[in-house]
C-alpha cells in the first residue's frame, strides 16, 4: 500500500493513545496514516455460542473505528487517514499489514507503580518479527518536549539505527542524546581495589570512540544538536535513567535468530519494562 505509518487499533485506551501518537508522527513525515484492526476468527462451534455476542462485538469495533477516525481527522486536518480490518492471528496480521510501512505503532498497557510497558504476547511477537521500526506507546504518554535518546553499541554501530535516531531528532527539532555504556574492569572478581586512574583512562578512550563513531552522522545532520554520554555500568540502568527526560527512546534489535527463535534482547526488554515515554525498537542486521 506504499509508504505510510501504520497503527494497530483494538479500541483500548492504549491503542487510542498509539493512534494519536502515530497521527503526529505521520504529519512529521508527510505520510498517510493507516489504522489496522485485526479480527481474530474463533472456531465455528465457539463462534455460534450466543454468550460471546459476536455481532455485538463486531458492531462495537466498527463504532470504535469510526470514532477514532473522526477524532483524528478533526485534530489533524489535512492528514490522510485510512482504516482497514484484517483477519488472522494478531501478530502475524499486523506484521503483514505493515510490511511496506515506514513505521508500525502499537499501544501497550502501562505497569503499575513506577510505570513502564507491559508487553503482551502479541506485542512481543510483533517486535520479534517486524522488519520496520516498531514504536510502543502507553495510554497517558507524556507529550512534553525532550531529547530523543539513543542507546548505541559503538562496537557494532548500525546505519539503520543511527539514521532513525538522527531523523527523529531532526523532525522534532530537539537534541539527540546518545548513550553508550562501557564495562569497567571487574576489580571485585579478582579481589583488587578499584583503580580510579585506569577507570578515567578507559572512560576517556570510550568517549573518544563514541565521538569517532558519531562524526560522520553529525556531519550529515548539522542541525541536530548531539549530546554524547559515555558511562560505565549497566546499559539498561543508564538508558532508563535517560528516558525520564526524553520525548522518545530509540533502541535496537538484532534480526539474527538464535536457536530459541527471535528475541528483543535484555537491554531493550528492560527499557520497555521501565520507560514511561514512547520507545522505538529498530530492527537491524
Amino acid at each position: 500500500m506504499g509508504r505510510r505509518v501504520v497503527v494497530g487499533l483494538d479500541g483500548s485506551a492504549e491503542s487510542r493513545a498509539a493512534a494519536e501518537w502515530a497521527a503526529r508522527e505521520a504529519e512529521r513525515r508527510f505520510l498517510p496514516l493507516g489504522l489496522v484492526h485485526v479480527w481474530e476468527p474463533v472456531p465455528a462451534p465457539v463462534a455460534l455460542a450466543r454468550f460471546l455476542g459476536a455481532e455485538e462485538r463486531q458492531g462495537w469495533t466498527e463504532r470504535v473505528r469510526r470514532e477514532v477516525v473522526e477524532v483524528l481527522r478533526l485534530r489533524h486536518a489535512g492528514l490522510e487517514v485510512s482504516v482497514e480490518q484484517v483477519s488472522g492471528r494478531p501478530a502475524e496480521a499486523l506484521a503483514e499489514a505493515a510490511k511496506d510501512a515506514e513505521l508500525l505503532v502499537l499501544g501497550s498497557r502501562g505497569l503499575s507503580g513506577i510505570g513502564g510497558f507491559l508487553v503482551g504476547s502479541v506485542g512481543r511477537a510483533v517486535l520479534a518479527r517486524a522488519e520496520q521500526p516498531v514504536v510502543l506507546v502507553r495510554a497517558g504518554e507524556r507529550t512534553a518536549g525532550g531529547p530523543v535518546v539513543l542507546g548505541l553499541d559503538t562496537e557494532h554501530p548500525d546505519d539503520t539505527l543511527l539514521t532513525f535516531a538522527f531523523e527523529a531528532a531532526a523532525r522534532r527539532v530537539t537534541p539527540l542524546r546518545v548513550v553508550h555504556v562501557w564495562n569497567p574492569p571487574p576489580y571485585a572478581a579478582y579481589g583488587l581495589p578499584a583503580d580510579p586512574e585506569l577507570d578515567a583512562a578507559l572512560g576517556k578512550q570510550d568517549a573518544a570512540t563514541l565521538t569517532e563513531v558519531l562524526h560522520r552522522w553529525k556531519e550529515r545532520h548539522p542541525a541536530v544538536e548531539v549530546i554524547e554520554e559515555s558511562r560505565p555500568g549497566s546499559p539498561a540502568v543508564h538508558l532508563v535513567d535517560a528516558a525520564r527526560e526524553a520525548s522518545l527512546v530509540v533502541v535496537g534489535r538484532r534480526t539474527r535468530r538464535s536457536p530459541l527463535g527471535a528475541h528483543i534482547g535484555p537491554v531493550t526488554h528492560a527499557v520497555l519494562h521501565h520507560a514511561t515515554v514512547p520507545v522505538a525498537v529498530v530492527a537491524h542486521d
